[in-house]
């Protein structure tokens, strides 16, 4: 089977590379203790997003529960 033509490759783009990952519905997310690095209040919201390869662990964004303020821990 001979194969010929020419490759072609596509690429997308978004216009916007943000993505919401805590909405504001936070009462249905899970909590758990951990230190805010802002306000130092223990205990905040939490979601695990596979932001990386499927070769390296997952990122656990958390937002506290106090002040909202988000962060992430690799």
């Amino acid at each position: 089977m001979d194969i010929t033509g020419e490759a072609k490759v596509y690429k997308s783009r978004s216009k916007d590379n943000e993505m919401s990952v805590i909405s504001n519905d936070d009462a249905t997310l899970p909590k758990t203790h951990i230190l805010c690095p802002q306000c130092q209040h223990t205990e905040a919201y939490f979601v695990i997003r596979q932001t990386r390869a499927a070769d390296e662990p997952e990122t656990r964004i958390y937002r506290c529960c106090k002040c909202n303020y988000n962060w992430r821990e690799y």
